[in-house]
């Protein structure tokens, strides 16, 4: 089999809208040719105009094999996993999101050395625009912490400044089920381009997602300009079912997620996974009471983190955890997704 180009990834998930805008091919393209126009809030990528395999005719396919839009990821909700747990971290977290679970592995691994960077996704306190971010220092971990539900630049892309210009050996990435699906691929590929990447991933920690919004649409338009919500008033954004918007003052704004649809980016129409089924541990609010956080270990390596970050009680385990909520999300995802 002829092996794929940016040319192949490019009519097959660009063109047809179904690009999930994690960045995967940003981070692996050998010779920095893909990248966002983040003026302009693009849909998907583009190519300067250069491509290793088409203009040297080097065998590359770096960019396509890492995509996680190229091939439909279908499967149960849950997926594979070995537990189900509720949790909350005990450290002060000011900024922690539900019930902090994540800061806390996270700061954990930092800590004991189990890893020596993150790659995730932080924002601005003041106009709640997202970024990558590489974080190294265990202080950093309540900086960042929080979900993030806007869409600015690809989260993936800082993967290569993690590996090829800081040179990290153990990495953990912390993301939404399109990154997950992308960090998979490459995790498994036996494309040489892609194993200096997936050789220095130790942990991936997926996020619930039912969809993430356009920043510009989201902030910018609907509640800057119809709510009249300014970014700097804005304390936090959760989802549970709806899309819940605390300010600074402690007063609230909730509004359907249906009426948000025209802020969704269009590549998570094409998403069918709810709770990153290819991560180590996935986790979310859903079906866990307020302040806690679900968490789904599915294998060896993400049971080490959670253990460790008991043993040195920065997270307890806490409460039960109502599968049937996270079903219920996870089956209205797939079934939307599979309409379109």
């Amino acid at each position: 089999m002829a092996t794929k180009s940016y040319a192949d990834l490019k009519a097959e998930v660009w063109d047809r809208g179904s690009c999930a805008g994690c960045g995967a091919c940003v981070a692996v393209c050998p010779a920095d040719a893909i990248c966002f126009d983040e003026r302009e809030g693009s849909v998907s990528p583009r190519n300067i105009g250069y491509c290793k395999q088409q203009n040297d005719e080097v065998d590359c396919g770096a960019c396509y094999d890492a995509c996680p839009r190229v091939q439909r990821i279908n499967g149960e909700v849950l997926g594979n996993y070995l537990e189900i747990i509720s949790a909350r971290a005990t450290l002060d977290i000011p900024r922690r999101q539900t019930g902090g679970a994540v800061s806390a592995l996270i700061f954990t691994a930092l800590e004991e050395g189990l890893i020596d960077a993150v790659v995730t996704v932080t924002e601005d306190p003041w106009t709640k625009r997202p970024a990558s971010v590489v974080i190294t220092n265990s202080g950093e971990i309540v900086h960042h912490a929080g979900s993030r539900y806007n869409w600015w630049v690809p989260l993936v892309a800082a993967l290569k400044t993690a590996v090829i210009e800081r040179k990290f050996q153990k990495i953990a990435v912390i993301g939404v089920p399109c990154v997950v699906q992308a960090v998979h691929r490459i995790r498994k590929s036996e494309n040489d381009l892609l194993k200096p990447f997936g050789n220095r991933i130790r942990l991936v920690i997926g996020l619930f997602c039912t969809e993430t919004f356009d920043y510009r649409i989201l902030m910018e338009g609907i509640l800057q300009n119809q709510h009249h919500i300014e970014t700097w008033n804005i304390e936090r954004l959760d989802v549970r079912g709806k899309l819940e918007v605390t300010m600074r003052d402690g007063s609230a704004l909730t509004l359907p997620l249906e009426s948000l649809q025209e802020a969704v980016r269009p590549g998570c129409h094409h998403c069918t996974d709810f709770t990153a089924v290819f991560s180590d541990i996935s986790a979310g609010a859903v079906g866990s009471k307020r302040g806690h956080t679900t968490l789904i270990v599915r294998n060896d390596t993400g049971r080490t983190f959670l253990k460790e970050a008991i043993a040195r009680n920065n997270l307890v385990e806490e409460g039960t955890v109502d599968t049937d909520a996270i079903m219920r999300l996870g089956l209205a995802k797939a079934r939307k997704a599979l309409k379109g």
